[in-house]
């Protein structure tokens, strides 16, 4: 599964932190939302490749972000 992460609309609230720590992190530098580098897709903070066993709670976290700036395909 691809992830796709709109960051620059991103509200910070942490859900997807909270709900898939495993594979989503807040950045120190603006505090959105951003993939765990050993999933990032050639370095993009904000596209990731889920491996499978965390695919159910990438899409748990896709589905509670209050914004849904969490895209997959």
């Amino acid at each position: 599964m691809k992830v796709k992460i709109v960051r620059d609309e991103c509200i910070s609230c942490g859900t997807c932190v909270d709900v898939c720590p495993g594979f989503f992190e807040l950045s120190a530098d603006d505090n959105f939302s951003q993939v765990l580098e050993p999933y990032r897709i050639d370095g993009d903070l904000s596209r990731g490749e889920g491996p499978p066993d965390l695919l159910e709670k990438i899409q748990e976290a896709a589905d509670l972000c209050p914004v849904q700036i969490i895209h997959l395909s």
